[in-house]
């Protein structure tokens, strides 16, 4: 996918029969998960490979309208069936730190949507997308919607429900009912744990502003 040019007819309808078939294949292994015979899905671990190769497809469709909104439906629903289904899973402190940084790379996939970046893959971070200057010389507008407030708004919720979420299924993972944030401690993952979504909570810091118009992009 080229970064500088919406997504053409024909790559949308590709990209969006992609995702959606991979969002089914995954709830299906997902609901499968307790058989592991019969499912590709019977670990947190397998769960979040899978849900990390997605994640990383979504990240490639440009910033550029009308491609903008596809991008961020498709966060927000990858966002809200991780969020919803780890904790179908049994807490396991050996697959947290896999667990942990997953929800690093969307933090950051997160910020880089709601500042309308393009995703550079190798640094894992957004990047401020740079139209050359002999597309805008063609006269070519360049633009990128921005969150809208409901989004902005539905994503908040999200993480803080998760999150909290997280935190009743780590409560079931230690023995004898010891306090979960001691065993974090232990294996060096409490901050981390913490600090969870940090990033995208402060980009949203005043989420009742209304958005910005549609961002224009910088020529290089």
């Amino acid at each position: 996918m080229n970064v500088t040019t919406p997504l053409s007819k024909a790559q949308e309808r590709k990209a969006v029969q992609y995702v959606e078939d991979t969002f089914m294949d995954i709830t299906s292994a997902y609901k499968k998960r307790s058989e592991p015979s019969m499912t590709k899905l019977p670990t947190l671990s397998s769960y979040l490979h899978a849900m990390q190769n997605l994640l990383a497809f979504i990240l490639r469709i440009p910033p550029v309208d009308p491609s903008t909104p596809l991008r961020t439906t498709f966060l927000l629903r990858l966002t809200g069936d991780v969020m919803n289904s780890v904790t179908g899973y049994p807490p396991d402190m050996a697959d947290f730190r896999q667990l942990l940084d997953f929800m690093d790379d969307l933090d950051q996939a997160w910020v880089a949507v709601l500042r309308s970046q393009i995703w550079d893959p190798d640094k894992g971070e957004g990047l401020d997308l740079i139209v050359p200057v002999d597309l805008m010389q063609s006269g070519t507008t360049i633009q990128s919607a921005p969150v809208s407030q409901t989004e902005r708004t539905r994503l908040r919720s999200l993480l803080l429900t998760g999150t909290a979420g997280l935190e009743e299924w780590l409560a079931g993972s230690t023995p004898d009912g010891e306090d979960y944030e001691l065993e974090l401690e232990r294996n060096d993952l409490f901050q981390e744990f913490n600090d969870l979504f940090a990033n995208t909570l402060a980009e949203l810091g005043n989420f009742a502003k209304p958005p910005d118009s549609p961002t224009m992009m910088e020529t290089g």
